[in-house]
């Protein structure tokens, strides 16, 4: 038995089953971690979500932003963006019993020294607290009042953890964070325009995972989201986003001896306009 930890697949489902094939995946004895945003982007949405509501009993997913970005759209809060490819599965006669189960997924994962996380965690969280901060957005995501807390997830404020905060507020926060995040400050204040690599950082701001004295730093935290910083593997850190979606490569990382498997994007994932 292995477990796999994969980035993030944005749609790009040619290139997943690629993968799977090159680590020889077995649902009979494997395990998958994803790390978030396993749609949107690339053409393949709604077959890569088919396959892993399949597979749910062998796989572990948390929510990305483009996960959420899809539960919004398909409640009609928000509308669909320039480049989004999520109408193949919003169409689809099974749309709504697979972004059911969607909803219903974890915003972190931990389990033995690691923590799964798709963007990050703010400094002043040690993996306890993310925990207990990921459960108040997952409540909000699986009550009945679900979609008030998609209408009002959207929003760049407040852009800093005070433990104060309270409502949409501090449910906006905790999402932000987990889902979007890349650089803050030493005070954890975020920045959510910056995409680049991490030479080209603003002044004032760091990767969220370099801050000084960040209490997650005892736990080993593995995340995707930040195509831009490639793949990352140190001691405390595994993050896995290697572009597939843009002309990089879909990393599978085995954990047991942190062995790397990649397979380039698949010319059939892609819209023309990539």
């Amino acid at each position: 038995m292995a477990t796999y930890v994969i980035g993030d697949i944005q749609g790009c489902y040619a290139s997943f089953l690629s993968l799977l094939d090159k680590i020889k995946f077995d649902a009979n004895r494997d395990r998958l971690w994803l790390v978030g945003d396993l749609i949107n982007r690339g053409l393949g949405s709604l077959e890569v979500l088919r396959w892993v509501y399949q597979h749910r009993a062998v796989v572990v997913t948390i929510l990305g932003n483009h996960d959420l970005h899809v539960l919004a759209v398909a409640e009609g809060v928000t509308q669909s963006r320039a480049g989004d490819t999520l109408q193949h599965l919003l169409s689809a006669p099974d749309c709504e019993e697979l972004l059911g189960w969607l909803r219903h997924q974890p915003m972190i994962h931990a389990e033995d020294d690691y923590l799964m996380v798709h963007a990050g965690l703010l400094p002043q969280w040690t993996a306890k607290k993310a925990k207990s901060l990921a459960a108040e957005v997952e409540a909000a995501l699986c009550s009945p009042d679900y979609r008030d807390f998609l209408t009002h997830m959207y929003g760049n404020q407040p852009d800093q953890w005070n433990k104060k905060l309270a409502g949409i507020d501090r449910l906006r926060v905790i999402t932000n964070a987990m889902t979007r995040m890349r650089i803050c400050t030493v005070h954890g204040q975020m920045e959510f325009k910056f995409k680049g690599e991490p030479a080209d950082i603003p002044q004032g701001y760091l990767p969220w995972f370099d801050v000084p004295g960040r209490k997650s730093a005892d736990t080993i935290i593995i995340c995707g989201h930040w195509s831009a910083l490639d793949l990352l593997l140190r001691d405390d850190l595994y993050a896995l986003d290697s572009g597939c979606l843009w002309g990089g490569e879909l990393t599978a990382l085995r954990l047991r001896d942190r062995r790397v498997f990649q397979v380039s994007c698949a010319p059939e994932d892609l819209t023309p306009l990539q």
